[in-house]
This record gives C-alpha cells, sequence and structure tokens, in this order.
C-alpha cells in the first residue's frame, strides 16, 4: 500500500513541477518577447523533426545567367574576351575520336593484365 501512496505523490510532484516550468517558459518568452511553446513535448516535436528538404531547381534564364557568368570568370582567367551573351552562338563541334592501332589495343591490354595480376597476388 506505501508503494501506491508514493507512486500518487511522485504524480502529483511530476504535476507541480511540470506547472513550474510553463510558467517559467511563458516568463521567458514574455522576456524574450517571442510566444512560449504551449507544451514540453511540442518543443520538443519541433526540435526533433528537421526541416523537410525538397529537390531545389533553377528556371532556364536563372541557368544561363549563371553560366554566362561562369564562362565570363574563365575568360578572365584565360585571359581571352567574353563573348556577350545575346550572340548567338556556332553550332557546336564535333569532337573526333583518335583511332588507336590494333599493335597499341595490343600493348594496352597486357599492360592491364599485367597491372590486375599483380593487384591479385
Amino acid at each position: 500500500m506505501s508503494t501506491h501512496n508514493s507512486t500518487i505523490a511522485t504524480l502529483q510532484r511530476a504535476i507541480v513541477v511540470a506547472e513550474q516550468i510553463q510558467k517559467l517558459e511563458s516568463e521567458l518568452a514574455a522576456i524574450l518577447g517571442g510566444s512560449a511553446p504551449s507544451s514540453p513535448a511540442k518543443s520538443k516535436q519541433a526540435a526533433a523533426k528537421p526541416a523537410k528538404k525538397g529537390k531545389r531547381t533553377l528556371s532556364p534564364e536563372a541557368r544561363a545567367r549563371i553560366a554566362a557568368a561562369q564562362k565570363a570568370r574563365w575568360a578572365k582567367v584565360k585571359g581571352e574576351t567574353p563573348a556577350p551573351a545575346t550572340e548567338k552562338k556556332p553550332a557546336a563541334k564535333v569532337k573526333v575520336r583518335r583511332k588507336i592501332s590494333a599493335e597499341a589495343r595490343a600493348k594496352m591490354a597486357a599492360a592491364a593484365k599485367r597491372r590486375w595480376a599483380n593487384v591479385k597476388k
């Protein structure tokens, strides 16, 4: 029977402490000019829940502005004059891939096999 009484007393003490905490929080909020959280549980939930981060996308205009600015920075580094953004750019040049002779390919393959053999030792 004494454990029942101590449990009730503990709960009553917990209620008193919780009320004191609420009172102090509202006092603090009044001092700082903010609003006090309505309960400690809500403030813990707000602190534990991170802000939702969605995928951010840029408009095509913003991407074009950023690209033009970056090209201007690179041109400045390289000592070139940047092309104005309003100019039409010439068609992109097609990169021609160099052909490797069969002999060179065989040498590269043999070297790769030697490297893998050393790694597997």
